[in-house]
Order: C-alpha cells, then structure tokens, then sequence
C-alpha cells in the first residue's frame, strides 16, 4: 500500500473509556464510532495511520501468522527430543532421569529467557529482538545436530530454547500492541492453538529415526524451518511499538467549549493528514525504536512483583502445572510405555501420542471465538459496560474434563489397557487445557493496569519454573510410586484445584480487581506503565 493509499484510508474511532476499576470498560459507541460485535473500539486509537491499531487487517494477521508460527516451531523443538530419552540413555551412559533432563533443563531456559529479552523488545523494539532471537534459535539447533556428547547436547538445547523464550511473550504482547478487546480471545486462540500444536513435536521427531541419520535429522529439518521463518520474519513483522497518548491526554478528555472541542479536533485530523504510512521499505529497518525512558534492569526487578497479582498468579499456575504435570508427564511415560510389553510399538511410532494431543487441540478450534462472543452478549446486557469476567463462564463446561483425563490416562498406564485409553485421556486433558491456556491469560491482561511487558516476563518465568521442577523428577516419581498413584491421584488432584479457581474469580472476580486497584503494588504498577494497555 502506498502512503497516498494509507493516508486515505478510514482510521478508526472510538470513545469508549475504562472506568476506576481496571477491567471494567464502558463501550458504548457514540455517533461516528467504530465498533465490534456493536461496541466502541478499545483501546481508543491514535488518529495515525502508524499507529499497529489502525493497520489493515491483512497486515495484522500475517504478523500474527508469523509469530504462532515461531511459538509452533519453538515448542516442537523443545518437546519433540522426549521420544528420545532412551536412545540419548544408550548412546551417552546415563539413565533415564538424567537423559530427560535434556528436556527439563531446556524447558527451563525456554521461560528465563524472557527475563532478558522482554525488557529488550520493550526498549529496542519487538522486531530487532524478534530476528535476534530467531538467529540464536537456528544456531542452537545447528549445534544439537552436530554434537557429540551430553553436555554438548544440553549446551546447543539450552541455547536455541533461551534463543526462542520470546517467542512465549511477544504473540501476547503483539495481540495487546495491534489488536482491539474485543478481538483479543479469538486472536489468542490462534496463538495458543500453535503453542499447543508444539506438543506434536514427538511424533515428527519418532518417525525421523527412519530417516537414517539417527536422532540428528529432527534437529536439520528444524533448523531449516527456522531458517525459513526468519526470512518470513524479516518481511513480515513490522515494528510495532508505539507509544499512544494516553486518553486522558486526548480530544474528548478535555475540558472546555464546544468551539474549542472542535478546533482541537480539527487540528488531530489535519496532524493525521499530513502523517503518511511508511512505505514497505521503510518498515523494513530493525532500528530507531529505542525507548530511551524504559528502564531495563528495572523492569526485570519489578517482573517479580506481579506475582502477588492474583490474576497474573492463576495464568502461571495454570500453564506451569498444565505444562508440567500434562505434556512432559505423556511425552515422558508414553514412549516408555508403548514400546515394553504387551505393547512393544517400535521406537518410531512411540511419539504418535501426539496424534492424541492434536486432536483434543483441533476439537477446540471452533471455541476460539467464544469468550469474545460471550463477553459482548453479557456487555450488551448490562448496557454496554464491560467486566472482565465475562468472558470466564466458557471455561465452566470443561473444568472437570482435564482432570477426568488425568485419571484415565493413569489407569491405562497402570493397567495396560488398550493403547485408545491413553488417546482418550490425553484428547480429554488437552482440549480442556485450550480454554484454560487462552482465556486465563485475556482475563489477566483483561483486568489489570500494568506494563504487558512485565506481566509476562512474571508468567513466563514462574510457569517453566514450576513445569521445570514438576518435570525435573518426574520420570522417577511415576516408576517409584505408580502411574496410578502419580498421574490419576496426585497430578489429577494439583489440576482439579487449579480449574476450580474458575468459580472463585467468576464470583469474587471484581472484587478482587477492586481491592488489587487500592493498593500498593497496584500504584506502583500503574505509575510504571509506558504503554496504553488494552484491559
């Protein structure tokens, strides 16, 4: 498009307004609003044409495309080695435990890279740091096909899982930066269906071992999509780091006379005139959005300060346990499992329990727009004001159906039962983590003032460390004690209390939004806030 093309082009408006309470929005539309599912855009655009708000939809998606894209590469490569943790055993003299620590320890750095590179794209742009990372991504890769020992093999896996751990954060933080509430849980979904999608990483990686060049291959054949993405990347992904006035700051917020309303409201329209849209070539540079005022190293040390924010603590639990006790708990036990007796499936065909994780993700897809339309339906109910929490009671019908899953996978285990109970379990587990994954984290952004940043390096750092030390032990914990014992009861259990929190914020949601809002840590978080949050 070109900037004649861009200049002319319609910029949305919108006069929708959070209230006192963050997460509570009024979005009735005012005459010359536009609106989605019939209510005012939040948040409330800047009239520019480089604001990632009033980009086309196509530009949007494609940066949306490429960054679940990054999320579903990333975690295929972190997951799909688990296949391997009896050959890795064998060729490098270490037991199980210790070869499953090439996963663990992996998993680890893929979350306490955000600690570093979330304060880097919120200081020298999402772009330079996205290519970055990419680079370091494939270079790792590289390396795991090439070495020759465990600790070599451990190095290379956690260079590319740190190299990729942005890849956790920036989806999140793309869809805040380019995307309006109301869009947000379908646009999510999108994201979380990739994220979830790595999970079938096993499966390629166990019928690799029939290509011939050993466990080698799944690292090549990453390697070369990494590549790929990173030209895709380098077209694609526009710097979308703008810093939008706040709207106290804005026409409509200021006091005054109708005449002096309307002046100033020419005077944004002809600024907006005379702003074209960068051309292609120009939003192709990986330089000039340094924030001089982001403060790194602080930024990090306030990070761990959200973890007292009951919201953000529900999205770390939920990924770290779901994480931790679900996807390494079946990619640990299933190859282990599959290929004894009275199974004895080769070691190619041990990585098809993915097949289980892709469908319970696949029967998901058609609810990614659910919490969106429910929370629009309830708005309108109550005459166009928006809580947060209307978008949780799509969560309700599956609540019990990851812990349901849980128990049968367990007993299949202990039991040997028939290889379809262990598909059954995991689709069952996995199509309730869906819901869990995508709406616990809308919810969190959806009702808290707070640097997006931030938040995410606190859920990213506290979900792989409780997924790693869920994960570090794991094996032994199952042989010593029972896949019945482990996975139906104790895991079941931690899962069951975990979903059960649904009914606590679905009921007391607000009041804990209103409470958070008066205190301390919520003026500290408000105070730090650089960026025009979508809550």
């Amino acid at each position: 498009m070109s900037p004649q093309e861009a200049g002319s082009r319609h910029l949305a408006q919108s006069h929708a307004k959070e209230g006192d309470i963050p997460g509570t929005v009024d979005l009735n539309a005012k005459e010359g609003d536009d609106t989605g599912y019939g209510q005012a855009l939040y948040p409330v655009p800047a009239d520019d044409p480089n604001d990632p708000l009033q980009w086309s939809n196509t530009r949007k998606n494609l940066i949306l495309v490429v960054c679940s894209l990054y999320s579903f590469l990333s975690n295929s490569a972190l997951l799909g080695p688990s296949v391997y943790i009896g050959i890795y055993a064998g060729e490098f003299g270490v037991d199980f435990t210790t070869a499953s620590n090439l996963i663990s320890y992996a998993n680890l750095a893929f979350g306490f890279g955000s600690l570093l590179l979330v304060p880097a794209y919120h200081k020298w742009g999402r772009r330079p740091v996205m290519l970055g990372s990419l680079f370091v991504y494939c270079a790792g890769l590289l390396a795991c096909s090439q070495v020759n020992s465990y600790g070599g093999l451990m190095a290379a896996r956690v260079i590319h899982a740190f190299g990729s751990s942005v890849c956790e954060a920036l989806p999140v933080q793309l869809v805040n930066d380019i995307f309006f509430l109301h869009e947000r849980g379908k646009r999510l979904g999108y994201y979380t269906i990739c994220l979830c999608f790595g999970a079938t990483g096993p499966l390629y990686a166990g019928y690799m071992l029939a290509g011939g060049y050993s466990w080698r291959l799944f690292f090549y054949v990453e390697f070369a999509f990494g590549c790929a993405l990173f030209i895709l990347a380098f077209f694609v992904v526009e710097e979308t780091l703008y810093h939008r006035a706040p709207q106290a700051d804005s026409a409509s917020e200021i006091s005054g006379s109708q005449h002096e309303e309307k002046d100033k409201s020419s005077d944004v329209v002809a600024a907006a005139a005379v702003t074209p849209r960068k051309t292609f070539l120009q939003t192709l540079k990986f330089w000039g959005a340094y924030d001089k005022d982001t403060q790194f190293f602080m930024m990090i040390a306030r990070s761990f300060t959200y973890f007292f924010v009951p919201h953000v603590f529900w999205v770390i639990t939920t990924y770290g346990i779901y994480i931790g006790l679900g996807a390494l708990a079946f990619n640990y036990t299933f190859p282990l499992k599959i290929t004894a007796p009275p199974y004895n499936w080769s070691e190619t065909s041990s990585g098809l329990i993915a097949v289980a994780s892709f469908l319970g993700y696949l029967f998901a897809i058609p609810f990614m727009t659910s919490s969106d339309r429910l929370a629009a339906h309830l708005t309108r109910k109550n005459g166009g004001i928006r809580e947060a929490e209307m978008r949780l009671g799509v969560m309700l019908p599956v609540m019990l159906l990851s812990p349901a899953g849980l128990i049968l996978y367990g007993f299949a285990a202990e039991k040997n039962l028939h290889w379809i109970a262990y598909f059954a379990g995991v689709t069952m587990n996995n199509f309730g983590s869906y819901f869990y994954f995508t709406f616990t984290l809308a919810y969190a952004i959806d009702s808290y003032t707070a640097n997006i940043s931030e938040m995410l390096i606190a859920m990213n750092l506290g979900k792989q460390a409780i997924s790693f030390g869920m994960g570090l032990d794991l094996l032994s914990w199952v042989l010593q004690h029972g896949y019945a014992v482990m996975i139906a009861g104790v895991f079941c259990a931690i899962v069951l209390a975990n979903n059960l929190a649904l009914v606590v914020f679905m009921l007391w949601g607000k009041k804990i939004r209103k409470f958070m809002a008066t205190t301390w840590l919520a003026r500290v978080h408000k105070d730090s806030v650089r960026e025009v949050a979508t809550h």
